[in-house]
């Protein structure tokens, strides 16, 4: 799974990566972005552009947007299946950029946090579906979740799960292809090869979201503290 990430890298530099624009006034770099913070994707609709969604999905037909606290990630296996997800899956795509993101392993009673960012350290791409909501207040929330598929050999370590990774443009542009089927789109959502990625052991501050700062993504031993 997925559940928190990190946006480092410079909009100057992300506009470049990913041939988009990017509203600087909105853009904030985060180093520990949450669920229902706002998210920085490009979608299938404006795919020149950088937009800024809320993470986690709220389908059309919820009748309280609480419901996307549960929808953070979409398994690839199924979004066929749902209905949350069917729709989307055909006509609402997205991509989610990012430059890491952290992953808990259990070690008895504790869970340790590790940061996990590509071999390159360039940002990338988690594949994702969007939605926009209309509450009974009519405001519009548009929002995003993450799809993950089965983790390869590296993220297995930590979880069985990981969030599908583009690190290339050509795959972006296939997944907001709108021309392409469902079933064609459902075969870009692949495991990253395992010699693509790095991780490193994190402190545990990053547990709480009111923690946002570049030591969190330091390594655990250059902090003086033994895992």
């Amino acid at each position: 799974m997925c559940g928190r990430y990190t946006i480092i890298k410079s909009p100057v530099e992300l506009e470049k990566e990913f041939e988009i624009d990017i509203n600087k006034e909105v853009f904030e770099t985060t180093y520990n972005l949450a669920p229902s913070q706002n998210g920085l994707v490009i979608t299938n609709q404006h795919k020149n552009e950088g937009q800024f969604f809320k993470w986690g999905l709220i389908p059309f037909w919820a009748k309280d947007e609480k419901i996307g606290y549960k929808m953070i990630n979409a398994r690839s296996e199924t979004l066929i299946e749902k209905s949350a997800f069917k729709t989307p899956l055909q006509k609402r795509r997205c991509v989610v950029i990012a430059d890491g993101f952290y992953e808990w392993k259990k070690i008895g009673k504790e869970k340790h946090p590790s940061y996990i960012y590509l071999a390159n350290k360039k940002p990338f791409a988690m594949a994702g579906l969007w939605e926009t909501w209309s509450s009974p207040a009519k405001e519009t929330i548009h929002s995003f979740t993450i799809i993950t598929t089965k983790a390869n050999e590296f993220m297995s370590t930590l979880h069985d799960r990981m969030p599908v990774i583009f690190d290339n443009n050509s795959d972006i542009n296939l997944w907001l292809d709108n021309e392409l089927s469902a079933n064609e789109h459902l075969q870009l959502l692949q495991q990253l090869p395992s010699d693509k990625m790095a991780m490193h052991q994190v402190s545990q501050m990053v547990n709480s979201p009111k923690n946002n700062q570049p030591s969190l993504i330091t390594p655990l031993e250059n902090l003086g503290t033994l895992f």
